[in-house]
């Protein structure tokens, strides 16, 4: 019976793919056309309407500097993060590691490698028209010698298609840092808490409370300003330190927990937008703009729903085949169908 029913099968197939041969779209099986694909669910995004505004780029950031206009920047990990980061009207984009945590699903940053960076990188890059992008170099990736950090920073702009890397640390990689910028790499500092460091730090711990320590974060980011970062980014410091730092310096700060004083500030685009489950702990900087996570569940919720008692999909959801044709398919299955019985 199965061989009857396989073949039986075989024959109605292939009469579906000659009715599309004649001209007609087939019934069964077949190789999809050109101008069926639109039907597919796997597209692509669609292309943006319009222009895109005009570029950022280097130039851009120091003029907004220069007028003390607040510089806007945001995480993306991945290609829809990245447009829809992009159509908010991010100045920078950071594929920072945190993607460890928020799209990997990894317990901390230093879980991450730099080919996991070089593959969100790429997804982004296809997402971002306009702002400055930016690549986070993680640990295990610049550490070892200014030439380690040179290779890798090289493939994060080949390979990654960003235009700007981020590494973590003060006056000790100041000598890499020229490194890499003297080959014409622009480079993100970061200092204050830096989270690949967190273990020799005692944890996500507060940097600068101390009148030693704010020293210290100054002396680094003037270290960081002479080896030619374009900007440096202050994390978790307190915003009177913040701003004094900032107002030595000749380049932008971007703060994230460290007040309105600087430059500019960062957020994770998944903590601003709420896309988690509740319990998660937030830091005390984090403005939460949306509730993304109770949407998509919502949503979920209700599809569900409409798949049990069939409200989805609508007629408006399907397509449509004339009369006639569904006349002739069904003679075809009656007759196609009686041949098997007859067996």
């Amino acid at each position: 019976m199965n061989l009857r029913r396989s073949s039986l099968l075989f024959r109605f197939r292939s009469a579906a793919t000659a009715t599309a041969g004649a001209g007609r779209a087939p019934l069964c099986g077949g190789v999809l056309g050109r101008q069926q694909l639109r039907h597919s669910s796997h597209s692509p995004i669609s292309p943006r309407a319009g222009p895109p505004r005009k570029k950022v780029t280097i130039n851009t950031l120091r003029g907004m500097h220069a007028s003390k206009t607040p510089i806007a920047m945001m995480t993306a990990h991945d290609f829809p993060s990245g447009l829809v980061a992009d159509e908010g009207g991010m100045d920078m984009i950071l594929v920072g590691d945190s993607l460890a945590m928020v799209a990997l699903g990894m317990k901390d940053t230093n879980q991450v490698k730099l080919d996991d960076i070089l593959h969100h990188c790429r997804a982004v890059s296809r997402g971002v028209r306009s702002a400055f992008t930016i690549g986070d170099l993680p640990m295990g990736s610049y550490e070892v010698s200014p030439e380690h950090a040179i290779a890798s920073s090289i493939r994060m702009i080949q390979d990654g298609r960003v235009e700007a890397v981020k590494l973590e640390g003060g006056t000790e990689l100041a000598a890499t840092i020229s490194r890499i910028t003297s080959i014409g790499i622009p480079v993100l500092g970061h200092i204050g808490l830096t989270p690949q460091r967190s273990h020799s730090l005692g944890g996500f711990t507060v940097q600068g409370k101390t009148a030693a320590s704010a020293s210290k974060l100054l002396t680094d980011a003037l270290a960081l300003q002479e080896a030619g970062c374009f900007s440096l980014v202050l994390e978790a410091v307190p915003a009177p330190v913040a701003e004094l730092i900032t107002e030595k310096l000749k380049i932008p700060t971007i703060g994230i927990g460290a007040g309105n004083g600087c430059s500019g500030q960062v957020l994770v685009q998944i903590d601003m937008l709420g896309n988690f489950p509740e319990g998660r702990f937030m830091p005390k900087f984090v403005k939460q703009y949306a509730n993304v996570f109770e949407e998509s569940k919502r949503a979920m919720r209700q599809y569900r729903e409409d798949v049990r008692s069939r409200a989805y999909p609508a007629n408006e959801h399907t397509y449509p085949i004339s009369p006639e044709e569904l006349k002739e398919f069904e003679e075809i299955l009656k007759k196609r169908w009686a041949e098997f019985e007859d067996r």
